[in-house]
């Protein structure tokens, strides 16, 4: 990423005359859409404050004020950024609570649920690790007000099969915690990861055998024996 100095402005408002030089513009998308492609990226590798208009600007290969004609600021970019992916991530997981299952099939589908946006989507994970760390200062939603009311419903149906027996005893709010922590630091932390593997660790052999191992990690915990 860099200035902008040498790219000229895109096409008309609609369109993005040119690719960026990072292959991020692509002509099947409009200008709009190709920011927001260019801006998950960019917010994802650099955080908000390490990312400026211009870098966004310049992966798209447009100038800054035409960037500006669809997004009044960076913190608006980001804004919907972060809300379009969440709300995308929420309506995953708001069929799966809609569905009539009970029992590890709910659980085993909402992990699967899980693990393929966020192999899907892993600017996001960086995102929401960047969010979590910086307690939300960045976007125009109270992220864990938004979250808890689910947070708290899964916990609610983790005791409620406890108490009959269909699962393990567990304390039900820190199996989730663990839950997020397998999940997503997986993907957020790749690099480091893929250092200790030395293998891509998202590469679609270590994608499988990841989902599989979690899938068998968390069956094992809450499943009594012999059912």
């Amino acid at each position: 990423m860099g200035g902008v100095s040498n790219h000229g402005d895109g096409g008309p408002a609609g369109e993005v005359a040119s690719p960026s030089p990072s292959g991020v513009g692509r002509e099947a998308h409009s200008t709009r859409e190709t920011i927001l492609l260019a801006a998950t990226a960019c917010f994802a590798e650099k955080g908000y404050d390490g990312t400026s208009l211009n870098d966004i600007a310049y992966e798209v290969g447009i100038r800054r004020p035409s960037l500006l004609h669809h997004f009044p600021s960076k913190e608006a970019l980001y804004g919907e950024v972060f809300e379009r992916l969440l709300s995308e991530w929420l309506s995953r997981i708001e069929v799966v609570i809609a569905a009539n299952l009970r029992g590890w099939e709910k659980v085993e589908v909402i992990l699967d649920s899980a693990f393929v946006f966020l192999a899907d989507n892993p600017d996001y994970v960086r995102l929401v690790r960047r969010e979590a760390i910086d307690a939300g200062t960045h976007v125009g939603v109270d992220l864990p007000a938004v979250l808890r009311p689910y947070f708290l419903s899964a916990a609610d149906y983790l005791r409620r099969e406890m108490s009959v027996g269909t699962f393990r005893l567990h304390d039900a709010e820190q199996l989730l915690l663990t839950g997020y922590g397998a999940l997503l630091s997986y993907f957020s932390d790749a690099a480091f990861v893929g250092s200790l593997l030395g293998a891509d660790p998202l590469g679609a052999e270590r994608l499988r055998r990841r989902r599989q191992h979690i899938n068998v990690f968390f069956r094992a915990a809450l499943v009594p024996e012999g059912a």
